[in-house]
C-alpha cells in the first residue's frame, strides 16, 4: 500500500512544500500498545509553527493553523498515508484506536476511567471510532469515541476490520475526513 501511494504522496508533498514553508513529514509523539510512545509520521497538515506558542492543544473547527492543503489532505485523510510506515515498523497496525498524544493522556484518563483499555492493542491508521465519529476537539467529545473504541475491542475481527478499511476508503474518496 505504501508503494501503491507514492505518486499521491508525491504530489501532496509538491502541494505542501509549494504553500509554506517547512518539512513536508511532520512527526509527532504518540502512545502506542501499552502506553510505549514512538513517533508517527503525517503529512503537515499546519503551519510550521503551529504550536510553538499554545504547545499542544485540539484542533479547533476553522482553526486558523490548518493551511489550505493542509484542509485538504485532512478532508481526503491523505496526511495519514505516512503511518503506513509505522505499520511496516511495528508501532502501529492498519486497523485499531487513534493513537493518542501523550499530553491528552492524563486529562483522558481522568474523565474516563477505561481510556487506557484502548492501549491494549496496537494503534491504527484507521479504526471503528475515526470512521463513524471523526475528529474530536474537546475533553467532553471523547467519551462518544471511546465508547466506538471499547466497542472495536470488545468485537474486534477480520469482517469487522475489513468493514472498517471499505468504510476507510468512502470516507477518502467523499473527502469527509474532517
Amino acid at each position: 500500500m505504501l508503494i501503491l501511494s507514492l505518486p499521491v504522496l508525491a504530489l501532496a508533498a509538491l502541494a505542501i512544500k509549494l504553500e509554506s514553508p517547512g518539512p513536508v513529514l511532520y512527526q509527532q509523539r504518540r502512545l502506542g500498545k501499552d502506553d510505549k510512545p514512538f513517533m508517527m509520521n503525517k503529512l503537515r497538515s499546519m503551519r510550521k509553527d503551529a504550536e510553538s506558542k499554545s504547545g499542544a492543544v485540539f484542533t479547533s473547527d476553522n482553526d486558523d493553523r490548518i493551511t489550505r492543503t493542509g484542509y485538504f489532505i485532512r478532508r481526503t485523510r491523505l496526511d495519514e498515508l505516512p503511518q503506513l510506515w509505522n505499520v511496516l515498523r511495528g508501532d502501529m497496525s492498519l486497523v485499531g484506536p487513534r493513537a493518542e498524544r501523550p499530553e491528552f493522556l492524563e486529562v483522558l484518563s481522568e474523565n474516563y476511567p477505561y481510556y487506557g483499555l484502548r492501549t491494549s492493542v496496537r494503534p491504527g491508521v484507521t479504526g471503528w471510532a475515526q470512521t463513524r465519529y471523526g475528529y474530536v476537539n474537546n475533553v467532553e467529545a471523547y467519551e462518544d469515541k471511546l465508547a466506538l473504541d471499547l466497542y472495536y475491542l470488545k468485537y474486534r475481527s477480520f469482517l469487522l476490520d475489513l468493514t472498517i478499511l471499505v468504510q476507510t476508503v468512502k470516507t477518502v474518496l467523499h473527502f469527509r475526513g474532517m
